[in-house]
């Protein structure tokens, strides 16, 4: 056996690994959004956030695998003013022949399939309270056969946004190496259109201006997703970084250790900020800001310096619970975990950030190019779709299963028998 083959077989193995841990981040944010929400919807939560990555998994491989381009096949490209735009892939149906593909191209399809489960899983979060299993499934077949397929192709495998370096010299074309737009943005896009689609919880808004505290029910449960999701991103970044970007080895620890310095660098600028605000450190919001550095680093940990990273993950983390509080008190965004502002505009952050830092000429503007499309054209086209699909499969549970809660209403048995949960206020 010869070296490069030894050295090939020993980086697939270790992409390998690093994929298996990978999922560790979806879990994370399930059990973020399960203890952001209320604990009489707390079973329903979980068993649709397993429903959703499975409905995901499917449609993906029935459907979008073959849209991406990541089985290899033929491409759909169009010319225009002299430069290929290639817009679409044209891959086997059915991932047919997917044991015959090059081990990498499989990979990288394992990648792919994890990534449109976690841009499925995100809105889920934000319908917490009043969205039905049935429409969050609903959504995830929509994102894996649609959305996610075009955007991956795009931005991942050799599609036009990814050829803007080639084609128009904008650096190294739109950078995406741990999925910040084609997993965060989409899937917190995803979620304000699930927002605006399915109204804000009963009583969270009882007149213009004012708001209702609906705190999450387990504190534990969003701490203790937050430790798991740091283990789930720094293997997607560094897999990401060896897939995406065919990155050095001596670039892959970096991209380890500037996950954690974002994710830290945004909880201490959460923490300051809401101790400075409250008096006291509030538990969810710095658990978001967390998440929100998290979120940034998926775009810039292979491609800046330790400094950029704290930097990056520390204005991730500071304006966090100030567009929380905004988009909550002067838009009546009913988001309960969170997702626009730790998903959407960190994401934009970072995608930003990936592109202010670097020293290729033109690369800020191709981040720029892929933020525009993803706002002009991904975002309306989700709110479109997901308005439509609203009219096939009501996305909100009727009064009478919101005012007892989504266990009993949809599963017909709460997650915590042995204690008695109270009613809230609004509804006496």
């Amino acid at each position: 056996m010869n070296t490069s083959m030894a050295i090939s077989e020993s980086v697939f193995v270790f992409t390998l690994a690093l994929l298996m841990l990978a999922p560790l981040a979806i879990g994370g944010v399930a059990l973020i959004n399960t203890g952001l929400g209320r604990s009489r919807s707390a079973a329903q939560s979980m068993l649709g956030s397993i429903a959703i990555l499975a409905v995901a998994a499917v449609l993906f491989a029935l459907i979008g695998a073959s849209l991406t381009g990541v089985l290899g096949g033929s491409q759909v490209v169009v010319h225009i003013a002299g430069s290929p735009w290639n817009v679409l892939g044209r891959g086997p149906i059915l991932m047919h022949g997917f044991a015959g593909v090059p081990a990498e191209s499989q990979l990288t399809a394992l990648l792919e399939f994890f990534s449109v489960i976690f841009a499925a899983l995100i809105p889920w979060g934000s319908g917490a309270d009043r969205l039905r299993i049935t429409a969050g499934c609903a959504g995830a077949a929509v994102m894996a056969a649609i959305i996610f397929p075009l955007a991956a192709h795009w931005m991942w495998n050799g599609g036009w946004l990814a050829a803007l370096g080639v084609n128009f010299q904008l650096g190294a074309g739109f950078l995406d190496p741990g999925g910040a737009a084609t997993i965060h943005a989409l899937g917190g896009l995803s979620a304000l259109a699930t927002i605006w689609v399915v109204g804000p919880r009963r009583g969270k808004f009882p007149q213009a201006g004012l708001s209702t505290a609906m705190p999450g029910h387990s504190a534990v449960y969003v701490l203790f997703g937050s430790f798991l999701a740091l283990v789930g991103w720094m293997a997607w970044n560094i897999a990401g970084a060896i897939l995406w970007m065919r990155a050095p080895l001596n670039i892959l620890p970096m991209a380890a250790v500037n996950t954690l310095l974002s994710a830290s660098g945004a909880l201490a600028a959460t923490f300051a900020l809401t101790q400075l605000r409250f008096g006291k450190p509030d538990a969810s919001l710095c658990a978001n800001g967390w998440l929100a550095g998290l979120v940034a680093s998926s775009a810039s940990a292979a491609l800046t310096g330790p400094v950029a990273a704290i930097f990056i993950g520390s204005i991730a983390g500071a304006i966090t619970p100030l567009l929380v509080e905004l988009l909550e008190l002067a838009l009546s965004i009913d988001d309960p975990s969170g997702a626009v502002t730790v998903h959407t505009a960190a994401a934009f952050w970072g995608l930003f950030a990936a592109g202010m830092f670097s020293p290729q000429h033109g690369q800020i503007l191709a981040q720029l190019i892929g933020i525009g499309v993803l706002l002009g054209l991904f975002f309306p086209s989700i709110y479109l779709l997901f308005a439509l699909l609203n009219r096939i499969v009501a996305f909100r549970v009727d009064p009478d299963g919101e005012r007892l809660g989504m266990d009993l209403h949809e599963l017909g048995g709460g997650a915590y028998p042995e204690f008695v949960i109270h009613r809230d206020e609004s509804y006496r």
